[in-house]
């Protein structure tokens, strides 16, 4: 059987190299039957901890595409290929993972969901200790029943579906990174920590709702297709702050302006643009966190040249890598 010919397990996604025979354990995160030259063909999208890789397979389709869905785990037989400069899997041979059977082979579910790289828990106690500090007893109050009723989602949900923190746990992370960037900033430019804290938990809010999360699979609901984070956001802002006997209307108005301000500019998908100190800053935070999340990502990322990255088409440069670790 083809099965017992291929005994090797592939390398990481990251590691992969073309022209190597053998097997794995993924997440199929898309599966798209399509129509080619010689018929149906399967175009699948495969991760695990350490990256993506795109599957395709050409044979055996009509068996092959039910024996497995989108968010599953799955076992993927096959060989790595490059096509158009792109690295592949191409698969003779894949089904959904069989727990019982596979972990004795070394399945592990962590293995093959990314997920940010500090611990999610330790994540959470100190956003909880930033909301604690924040010192407006109705802003406080507001900050932990968001927490509360939102607590779930938010230590799991990634931050994208794929440009910046698109993991487990990413969103938390982007959230930590903003508030504590947001706090230094605040002092030197006289704004007030306590909304800047705030706006980094709720500025992405909606994200909740744009985004389907499941078993590490990421896609848009059809709330996020059709509304938005950033609307989506707001309607969970100001449900949440009806839910607060004298909530200040001053203060629900500021919160609801950060959420629908902080792509920065309407171009950028804003219905408005910053208006306040706190506003601005949010806005220059959270674009300076997402941009610096892919510059880190990048010069990650293994190059033939040790000091600089390859052409990275969202910047549209190169990157200089240098000698130091990052």
């Amino acid at each position: 059987m083809y099965a017992a010919r291929m005994s090797t397990r592939l390398a990481r996604v990251s590691h992969l190299e073309p022209d190597k025979t053998g097997w794995n354990f993924y997440l199929c995160v898309r599966k798209d039957v399509r129509v080619g030259k010689n018929g149906e063909y399967l175009a699948l999208l495969l991760q695990d901890a350490s990256g993506q890789v795109a599957g395709r397979m050409f044979d055996g389709v009509e068996r092959f595409k039910h024996e497995f869905d989108i968010g599953e785990f799955v076992r993927a037989e096959g060989r790595t290929s490059t096509h158009n400069g792109e690295l592949q899997l191409v698969a003779a041979s894949i089904r959904r993972v069989n727990p019982a059977q596979d972990e004795a082979q070394g399945f592990r579910q962590e293995e093959c969901v990314p997920s940010a790289p500090r611990p999610i828990g330790d994540m959470w106690v100190e956003l909880g200790a930033l909301v604690q500090g924040v010192s407006d007893p109705s802003l406080r109050v507001f900050l932990h029943r968001i927490l509360t009723d939102h607590e779930t989602a938010l230590r799991e949900w990634p931050a994208a579906q794929s440009i910046h923190h698109a993991y487990r746990g990413g969103l938390l992370e982007h959230i930590l990174s903003m508030a504590t960037a947001g706090k230094v900033l605040a002092k030197h430019y006289g704004a007030r920590e306590d909304l800047l804290v705030a706006g980094a938990v709720i500025h992405d809010l909606g994200k909740l709702q744009e985004l389907a999360y499941d078993n590490g699979a990421i896609s848009y609901s059809r709330d996020g297709n059709l509304v938005g984070h950033i609307a989506l956001g707001l309607v969970m802002v100001r449900e949440t702050a009806k839910g607060i006997s004298g909530f200040p209307d001053d203060l629900r108005a500021e919160l609801e302006h950060l959420v629908v301000s902080h792509h920065g500019a309407r171009d950028k998908g804003s219905p408005v643009e910053p208006k306040s100190v706190e506003a601005f800053i949010l806005a220059a935070v959270d674009n300076l966190d997402a941009q610096l999340h892919q510059v880190r990502s990048a010069l990650g990322d293994s190059a033939t040249d040790p000091e600089f990255t390859g052409w990275h088409r969202r910047f549209n440069r190169v990157l200089y890598r240098g000698t130091r670790d990052v």
